[in-house]
């Protein structure tokens, strides 16, 4: 299980996250919703160690990792998908899914899998990852963490200013891996998929947890007064 206790995250002298504890179990997928700025990145980010907290705020199967460098969690199994792609202009799509696998773990996902399963994958792997449309970028980025074969998968705004068939063919990729038994934390800007999309849920209101939940069972009024912090 992945975990965060009484996690304080801070840019600088600026705190961005007030005491968060929160949880992933193997295979489940958890959503974090919130308006900007709440602290939804930043609560990824703090997990695989790009921003700096307290050894024992983050726990794997009960084992403090907080602090410790995005390679190390990444050996781990903790792979993130970050806001915005990242992915390496020079390269290939294939070169930039190989490199992902020669630094990952061994495991079920690999570059040929990807590009078996999605053939628009394979129709693109020899242009440039900054050559394609965002949804294909988008789908690069999820395949590029998928490689290094993670057991828990951190999405950073995977829909973000994708058009809805870009959305869908990311959201069908993520889901055979969930199938796989892949455990998502998944920051989403539609509240709507974010919870067609998850087991759980936690709303984030200016770095505090505002509200919890079964994503099945959510009341919808009692989200958007959480969300807004009204």
């Amino acid at each position: 299980m992945l975990r965060t206790d009484r996690l304080d995250a801070y840019y600088g002298l600026f705190q961005a996250l007030f005491g968060f504890t929160f949880e992933v179990r193997p295979g489940e997928t958890v959503a974090l919703i919130g308006s900007n700025g709440a602290g939804k990145s930043t609560l990824l980010r703090s997990i695989v160690g790009s921003v700096r907290t307290r050894t024992d705020g983050v726990l794997l199967d009960g084992r403090p990792v907080g602090g410790e460098p995005e390679r190390k969690q990444l050996d781990r199994g903790i792979a993130l998908v970050p806001e915005g792609r990242r992915l390496f202009p020079s390269l290939t799509v294939r070169e930039n899914l190989q490199l992902a696998m020669r630094n990952g773990r061994k495991g079920p996902w690999t570059v040929e899998r990807l590009m078996k399963e999605f053939p628009v994958m394979e129709a693109f792997q020899h242009r440039p990852a900054t050559a394609l449309s965002g949804g294909q970028q988008q789908l690069v980025a999820l395949s590029r963490a998928l490689v290094c074969n993670p057991d828990y998968l951190l999405c950073d705004e995977i829909s973000l200013g994708l058009s809805p068939v870009a959305v869908n063919e990311v959201y069908e990729l993520l889901g055979r891996a969930r199938r796989d038994g892949l455990a998502v934390v998944l920051v989403e800007q539609n509240v709507k998929r974010a919870l067609s999309e998850s087991d759980r849920f936690y709303c984030i209101q200016k770095g505090r947890m505002a509200l919890e939940g079964s994503s099945e069972h959510a009341d919808h009024a009692q989200v958007a007064q959480a969300y807004f912090g009204i």
